[in-house]
């Protein structure tokens, strides 16, 4: 969905249902007091993965920023991907979102491959943006209409979604932005626009949401309130952060990716977090002399800033 919001698709869209309510389809609306657990992984060989990665590598001209990543996610899992600054992460969702196509490799989306090239299929474009969506790490990159009202409503009234009122009052309140429904967004904090870019993409009721370091503009209560409200989601999640300490918050599957660009870790976040060599492998970690009196020594910290 986050190509509809620079692109307004023309002609006829199917109508999605609306938001759940006990019925059929649709995301059921989150409950604050009874937050389910979150999705372990499942076992390589079962059910059809949602997301498939297979030998992805990508190059920005001479510089190579992926080079031969595999994985499969399967629907309803939480997932993390870490990596230090530069390794690879935004680029990755870019592809995961179809915004770009790796140099080597296939991505496939329920069995579909995707490109931007084959996005341009009317019928394949309408059920990937509306089903796969991806909030950028900055967000002034997705705000563009006049009111937080019409930013919300802007993909659902371009896929033709029902009860658009409602859709827009309830995903509004549900992250926390419906005293801001007639203000323009760029007058809004930067953790707030993060809410509205937020509650646009869950409009659309997608399947797969990507989440590229989306606690990076919010202070200590919003980031708990954001970590409770994604587990709360039944849909796959994909977070990326290099922040250690949310990591086993935002999913018990991590994917990690080195300063080689490579994948060198996917499997249980708890397992990745003993493993002081992988840490260090992928500059997670880091290691400064501390003075205490006349003894010095030297401490292990993880990267907890955003």
């Amino acid at each position: 969905m986050t190509e509809m919001r620079y692109r307004a698709v023309k002609g006829t869209h199917t109508r999605t249902p609306p938001f759940g309510k006990g019925g059929l389809g649709g995301i059921p609306t989150p409950s604050p007091t009874q937050l389910p657990p979150p999705c372990p992984p499942l076992e390589k060989g079962g059910r059809e993965p949602e997301l498939e990665a297979s030998g992805i590598s990508h190059r920005y001209g001479a510089k190579e920023v992926l080079a031969d990543i595999s994985f499969r996610i399967h629907a309803g899992e939480k997932v993390v991907l870490l990596g230090c600054n530069g390794s690879g992460k935004s680029t990755l969702l870019k592809i995961l979102n179809g915004l770009i196509a790796p140099t080597v490799g296939r991505y496939r989306y329920q069995k579909d491959e995707i490109t931007p090239s084959r996005l341009k299929a009317p019928d394949l474009h309408r059920r990937f943006r509306s089903e796969v969506a991806l909030l950028f790490q900055n967000p002034d990159a997705m705000l563009f209409n006049p009111t937080v009202f019409d930013e919300i409503a802007f993909g659902p009234r371009q896929m033709g979604c029902a009860n658009l009122d409602e859709r827009v009052r309830h995903w509004a309140d549900q992250v926390g932005v419906t005293a801001h429904l007639e203000r323009p967004p760029f007058s809004l904090s930067g953790g707030e626009k993060q809410k509205v870019c937020l509650a646009a993409l869950l409009a659309l009721e997608p399947k797969v949401l990507l989440l590229d370091e989306p606690t990076a503009a919010l202070d200590p209560r919003s980031t708990g309130w954001l970590v409770d409200f994604l587990s709360s989601l039944p849909i796959t999640t994909l977070t990326t952060t290099h922040n250690l300490s949310l990591a086993p918050e935002l999913g018990s599957r991590a994917l990690v990716l080195g300063e080689n660009h490579c994948l060198i870790h996917d499997g249980p976040v708890q397992a990745l977090l003993s493993d002081m060599a992988l840490l260090t492998a992928a500059n997670l970690v880091h290691t400064h002399h501390h003075r205490h009196g006349n003894i010095e020594h030297r401490h292990t910290h993880v990267h907890d800033w955003q």
